[in-house]
């Protein structure tokens, strides 16, 4: 998983909110599309009580030391990016376009916001008035107060709010909670030139109808960098 936070060192890299704000008003037409739920990859289905993302949700992944939480969560936007859904990673400063493409990200429908600053509620905020997916990787202290306005304004906009929580303390439970479990690295070939791929157990969870643990085994990825089922 990436270990970047947003900080205050970098006045030059801060994103003025306004800019996505107005982004939203752009693709609002799709972000308010009566579709209860937005897709996901089809090794992820089965992750979803429902099969999908449901509008108005936040969801949690976290990962142990083997990491692909990140994997994880930037695969959860691709689908919906595929299908003409807005999408927004706020708080990676390491993402890359080769590696988000590879996941199967549109990226012409992915906007990214390496650095936002001390202000990263406020870009959060933005973003969700009406852009569909919003992946967050917040500081490591959050306010408990800003958490529920988020919380609020997501399931008020439809949106679909996704937290990287890592070491974070996150006071706020979420409607779907992924874990990356026992994940490994499988070589394939030998010497420099082989291949490999990381094998994960991914349990989820959540409220209500998400409360029923699943568990499914994924590469995380596989040798060509995508997300497939065993």
């Amino acid at each position: 998983m990436f270990d970047s936070r947003p900080t205050s060192r970098h006045p030059s890299r801060r994103f003025d909110a306004a800019v996505l704000a107005a982004l939203g008003e752009r693709v609002r037409p799709i972000s308010t599309s009566r579709t209860q739920l937005l897709p996901v990859l089809a090794p992820l289905r089965g992750l979803f009580p429902e099969g999908g993302l449901r509008r108005g949700s936040t969801i949690g992944v976290s990962a142990d030391r083997c990491g692909g939480g990140s994997t994880l969560a930037l695969a959860l936007m691709a689908a919906a990016s595929r299908e003409g859904s807005w999408c927004v990673a706020v708080g990676l400063p390491d993402l890359g376009a080769v590696a988000a493409a590879e996941l199967q990200l549109d990226l012409s429908r992915l906007a990214v916001v390496p650095w936002p600053d001390v202000q990263w509620g406020d870009t959060v905020a933005a973003a969700i008035e009406g852009i569909d997916v919003v992946l967050l990787y917040p500081p490591r202290i959050v306010r408990a107060d800003m958490v529920h306005r988020l919380v609020a304004r997501v399931r008020d906009r439809r949106a679909i709010l996704i937290v990287l929580t890592d070491q974070t303390g996150w006071p706020e439970g979420f409607d779907v909670e992924l874990r990356v479990d026992t994940a490994r690295w499988v070589a394939i070939g030998r010497g420099e030139d082989c291949l490999r791929e990381r094998l994960a157990t991914v349990t989820a969870g959540g409220r209500r109808s998400a409360g029923r643990p699943r568990c499914q085994e994924l590469w995380l990825p596989e040798a060509s960098h995508a997300i497939a089922s065993t």
